[in-house]
């Protein structure tokens, strides 16, 4: 009688179940992650906005049932984005720029007050039967799409400035004035995105340095007057206007200290009662660090390093370039709010405005967010072999 074979390892990579998203870990994980930032969000949300629920409406739940309905369209819409084969993208790329600006010149036209009110002095939002609408949001993620669909075709260009660079450079113009208009943040963010697109396609540095030292003049005089230009000041000298332009980080920086290392409990924080403004949106980083403490603070940044590993880990191992620059450049949108976002809250780097992806209160750049992961999750589905085709 033969002896039994002995119980050996698998000589090749050990193939997981298919749950629908992919047979590789990366998109199951990348899902998880994006669940529990989004339920810890809603969960943080509904203590830090307990006062301005109770000052402005009365009704403790709105906030929270406003963005988990936004969070449901967001859902539904990484579901479609995750379905639909992402090189549709491709050719969809111009319509979704194109209405884009059209979105954001509703916003600088004189006219459509009626639909682009001020609010909080700036006209960002048009105001729509379904709710408020962020078109600079919409924006960023038409000029990935649009960028990476272009950067596949001028590859083979970037070494000249005149045929590589220089027909991104108009059309992000257009684009991104309007943006500049009302919201400076999010177009420097918007330009980031566009250029880390470029780049990883084969730019240049040397078109980029120069293109920074054209552009220089105008970011000085957009920081050197107005409130920029104190918040400038209160960056570098945290003692420049404490009531004023430097309240916010210190507010902020007294909330994340006094969290300690498992924080002051949840829905304990005093910071929401008036002292922190936007705590549910611009600083709710340090919410999370004053109920949650330093490793409530961990545990969130664990989740975003996770989720943004995944995400450059689908871009390396995308089917060709498109993919591959999609995933980038979703990636790092949610790489560079989330890292602007909890800088400022620590008061590493000047007051910017921006959302914690995922997390802050807002339900465009929430449904933006979630749609981007689908987009990656459908890049995660197009691998012939997840685990052997390109490396």
């Amino acid at each position: 009688m033969a002896p039994r074979p002995l119980n050996v390892a698998p000589a090749g990579p050990v193939a997981l179940p298919d749950a629908g998203l992919g047979s590789g870990w990366e998109p199951g994980v990348l899902m998880g992650v994006t669940l529990v930032l989004f339920a810890f969000g809603l969960v943080t949300l509904s203590s830090a906005t307990t006062f301005l629920a109770h000052q402005a409406v009365d009704q403790p739940p709105h906030y929270v049932l406003r963005q988990a309905f936004g969070g449901a369209l967001g859902l539904g819409a990484l579901v479609v984005c995750s379905r639909i084969p992402y090189h549709w993208w491709r050719s969809m790329a111009w319509p979704i720029l194109g209405l884009s600006w059209i979105l954001l010149m509703i916003l600088i036209l004189p006219g459509t007050e009626g639909i682009a009110p001020k609010i909080n002095g700036a006209r960002r939002w048009l105001v729509l039967p379904v709710g408020r609408v962020q078109p600079s949001e919409l924006a960023k993620m038409a000029l990935v799409i649009w960028t990476a669909a272009l950067a596949v075709k001028k590859q083979h260009h970037f070494k000249s400035l005149r045929r590589g660079l220089l027909p991104f450079l108009l059309v992000w113009a257009a684009i991104l004035l309007p943006i500049v208009k009302e919201d400076f943040s999010s177009a420097c963010v918007a330009g980031l995105l566009a250029g880390i697109v470029v780049f990883a396609a084969g730019g240049r540095i040397a078109h980029f340095v120069f293109l920074g030292l054209l552009l220089l003049p105008v970011v000085l005089a957009k920081l050197g007057n107005g409130f920029r230009f104190d918040r400038m000041q209160a960056f570098w000298n945290p003692d420049f206007d404490p009531s004023g332009a430097g309240f916010q980080v210190q507010q902020s920086l007294v909330a994340i200290g006094s969290g300690g290392l498992t924080g002051v409990g949840f829905g304990e924080g005093r910071q929401k009662f008036g002292f922190l403004p936007e705590p549910h949106n611009d600083f709710i980083f340090a919410m999370i660090g004053e109920e949650w403490g330093l490793l409530g603070v961990l545990f969130v940044v664990s989740l975003f390093i996770t989720l943004i590993m995944v995400g450059f880990r689908i871009a390396q191992r995308a089917p060709d370039l498109f993919g591959e620059l999609l995933a980038i450049g979703f990636t790092s949108l949610i790489a560079l709010q989330a890292t602007l976002h909890m800088s400022v809250g620590l008061g590493l780097v000047p007051n910017t405005g921006l959302a914690l992806p995922l997390i802050s209160y807002g339900r465009s750049n929430l449904v933006v967010t979630l749609a981007s992961i689908g987009i990656l999750i459908a890049i995660a589905r197009a691998q012939p072999d997840w685990r052997g085709a390109r490396g």
